[in-house]
């Protein structure tokens, strides 16, 4: 009885973790950043954070008594043992985001906040682009070289799925500029996401597919001060482990006032 596919290969995965390099990891830190400035504005003090991170030496030492955890398919955090737990930009590898996203709940205490940060769909749109027209059009074929990255409101979803109440989830947009795709592939390399799908092509691209696609790139996506622009999005998700403290919608019909009053403004009935 044959397996699902899955969609990442977790030993090339591990494997390129292991070969990043500290100065490249730009995105990890901003990551970490915005859910450093994100906790600071919420009325409340936590004391029991779980952090699950690719890079967990970058997180520790920075939230006082956090337990941190490398990314996995099954996350080493006790049940409701955290008051928040932070998932820091792994999400896109992930085989079953939403399992990751109902372990992360678990972990949490009865009112407890998740914090998760994904790299979104407009992520690398640009090399994407190119590498697929190129590779189109010297071998006629398409493989798959960058990992599908889900949209705001599908990833927002995903929060409802895993049993998470006051779901809210919003982007932080990035353009960064580098000097050739050559430096682009680099740098991903670097920051250990380089190409880990289970359907990655298992021998070297072709150097004319590249080539192409390097042509391709500063004709399409040119940065205004030279080189070239590639995107980066995050998706930062936010969600609450269900309690009966939290505000709850009111029944339809209970309202005690209508919204014209409210407006100050006259009525007007819609047609049939």
């Amino acid at each position: 009885m044959s397996q699902n596919p899955t969609l990442t290969d977790l030993r090339a995965l591990t494997r390129n973790r292991a070969r990043a390099q500290d100065g490249a990891l730009f995105l990890q830190e901003l990551a970490r950043d915005e859910v450093e400035d994100r906790l600071s504005m919420v009325n409340k003090i936590f004391k029991a954070p779980g952090i699950v991170a690719a890079f967990p030496n970058m997180w520790r030492g920075n939230l006082n008594n956090a337990r941190v955890v490398a990314e996995a398919e099954v996350i080493p955090l006790g049940v409701g043992e955290h008051d928040v737990v932070i998932h820091s930009l792994g999400l896109h590898w992930s085989n079953d985001p939403v399992g990751q996203l109902i372990q992360c709940r678990r972990a949490l205490r009865p009112d407890g906040m998740l914090l998760a940060v994904a790299l979104g769909g407009q992520t690398l749109h640009e090399m994407r682009s190119v590498l697929a027209e190129a590779e189109i059009s010297v071998s006629g074929g398409l493989s798959p070289r960058v990992a599908p990255m889900g949209e705001v409101r599908d990833l927002g979803a995903l929060l409802q799925r895993a049993g998470l109440a006051l779901p809210v989830a919003d982007t932080v947009a990035l353009t960064a500029r580098y000097q050739s795709l050559w430096h682009l592939m680099r740098d991903l390399r670097a920051m250990g996401e380089a190409n880990a799908l289970s359907a990655r092509l298992r021998h070297p691209t072709q150097r004319a597919v590249l080539d192409k696609a390097a042509e391709l790139y500063v004709q399409n996506f040119s940065h205004p001060d030279g080189g070239i622009s590639a995107t980066y999005e995050l998706i930062v998700l936010t969600g609450w482990a269900p309690d009966d403290s939290q505000p709850k919608p009111l029944r339809p019909g209970s309202a005690q006032a209508r919204l014209a009053d409210a407006l100050r403004t006259d009525e007007t009935p819609l047609s049939d």
